[in-house]
């Protein structure tokens, strides 16, 4: 704090000479550590926008109710289109002495409309202003986010395409279990991320309520119009209940809880692309774009996409726990703890629009070797179910089916053979229900060309999956262009 703005400067404690919007009933100014520990000016400036706008929606609605005079108005509407202007370009900014981004952009307007810029606090708090203007934020970055993600999911869907006749071996507990398309695998992934794209859909309904008009807890005794508010926002509805709407921050936890999600399913890609680079698989091979080396063996080509991938999951899921763990037994209507919901906030953002893309991109360039996925994909007797399935349509009870696959197996094993190798004799020696026809199944392609079920690995069924599920990448990828906010003014900037 300067030593004009000490704590016995009277100016100050009115919360005039700091542009802070309290302080009248205060003999003595705040002190210096209270200032430090209070302001959030350096991290919620990026809501100035949305703090603008709302504003500017509050003006109108004073206008009405007869607060404010026509040439008022008119001056209000002007300072408040150059002030989002000037925020876009980066000519207005917050002070140190800002408590937080209300009394910053509010100060500037006093400064530049005099008395009339006090009159925009009518009938609001910073309560429902900060409660309004996070809902509107997250409702563009929701979409913002979603652009990202389909842009993600189209590299797995094109690559799912180009691999849909690829045989790689298919795992359950990390053990190889039966043949599979890989492009199957690549495109299992499109479906998880199609799962995140629904909840951000879902959850921007239930946050597309107005809580602006709720003032400090219990509305307001102004004749105000909520939902004219609301409307002029792009929300679906005014809020029902005062207390809860500046209270709520469900939306908030559940947008981290969506970000969260998103970043486990980047992490178990990561994890996958990590296996299939690595020489023990050598599967794939990352472009030289994608990846990094060693800084002491030249050798080495890294996955620190796949790496961090991993590792900002972890990040995303802390910012769900943080707020949480805020929360928890937190008393309705205002607390200063809600203070702390929104750095969580933008760091999920910010994590997850610097990570999309860079994965989007290593996924898109990855090439696979296809010869050694197909040379694996039958090893470990992984044809064995092929049989008993074989027996089944044979009027074979699955039972009795699954214990003769088994004994070939333990046969094969026991002469260290591949189960294609075993002579029809051995084939007759476990079962009189095993002929030379069995054979027929006992091959990759065949394996694959027999799963026709929908959903299923067959290459003819992936190829359906994949043209579907562009189809519903392009449906959320309409609605990330959507814009929430209606008639938008041209400073702000999604």
């Amino acid at each position: 704090m300067s030593e004009n703005n000490s704590q016995t400067d009277p100016k100050d404690a009115r919360g005039e000479s700091s542009g802070g919007l309290w302080g009248g009933r205060f003999s003595s100014g705040p002190s210096p550590e209270l200032e430090a520990l209070s302001r959030s000016v350096q991290f919620d400036w990026r809501l100035a926008p949305y703090d603008l706008l709302q504003t500017k929606a509050h003006a109108s609605i004073l206008a009405a109710a007869g607060l404010l005079d026509s040439d008022e108005f008119a001056q209000v509407n002007e300072a408040i289109d150059q002030l989002g202007r000037d925020v876009a370009s980066g000519d207005a900014q917050a002070d140190l002495a800002d408590e937080d981004v209300h009394s910053a952009l509010e100060r500037i307007l006093v400064e530049r409309l005099g008395p009339l810029g006090g009159k925009l606090r009518a009938g609001r708090s910073r309560n429902d202003q900060i409660a309004t203007d996070l809902r509107l934020y997250l409702r563009v970055q929701a979409r913002n986010i979603a652009q990202v993600v389909t842009g993600l999911q189209t590299a797995l869907v094109q690559q799912a395409a180009t691999y849909a006749d690829a045989p790689a071996p298919g795992y359950t507990h990390l053990q190889r279990a039966q043949p599979v398309s890989f492009g199957h695998e690549l495109a299992k992934h499109v479906h998880a991320f199609s799962r995140d794209l629904s909840r951000l859909q879902n959850w921007d309904e239930r946050t597309s309520v107005s809580p602006l008009g709720s003032g400090a807890l219990s509305g307001s005794a102004l004749p105000l119009d909520p939902e004219s508010v609301a409307e002029q926002l792009g929300f679906a509805a005014a809020a029902n209940n005062s207390i809860d709407a500046v209270s709520d921050r469900d939306f908030v936890a559940e947008f981290l809880f969506v970000t969260a999600m998103i970043g486990v399913h980047l992490s178990r890609l990561g994890e996958e692309v990590c296996l299939w680079a690595s020489k023990e698989f050598a599967w794939a091979t990352l472009h030289d774009s994608w990846s990094t080396g060693s800084s002491i063996m030249p050798q080495k080509k890294n996955p620190d996409i796949a790496e961090l991938a991993r590792g900002k999951s972890g990040r995303l899921i802390g910012d769900l726990t943080a707020v949480l763990t805020m929360l928890k037994g937190l008393p309705f209507a205002y607390n200063r703890d809600l203070q702390e919901d929104k750095e969580p906030a933008f760091d999920a953002v910010d994590t997850l629009l610097v990570l999309i893309p860079a994965v989007t991109g290593m996924i898109a360039t990855l090439e696979f070797d296809t010869d050694k996925m197909a040379e694996a994909a039958p090893d470990g007797h992984a044809l064995a179910t092929e049989i008993a399935d074989w027996l089944v349509a044979r009027q074979v009870p699955f039972r009795q089916a699954h214990e003769i696959a088994g004994a070939c197996v333990k046969l094969a094993d026991e002469n260290d053979v591949q189960l294609w190798d075993l002579s029809d004799e051995q084939l007759a020696s476990v079962s009189n229900e095993l002929t030379s026809e069995v054979r027929e199944v006992l091959s990759v392609q065949g394996a694959l060309a027999n799963r026709t079920t929908r959903g299923g690995t067959g290459p003819a069924q992936v190829r359906n999956q994949v043209t579907q599920a562009m189809e519903g990448v392009s449906e959320f990828a309409a609605w990330g262009i959507q814009a929430p906010i209606p008639n938008a003014p041209d400073w702000l900037q999604y």
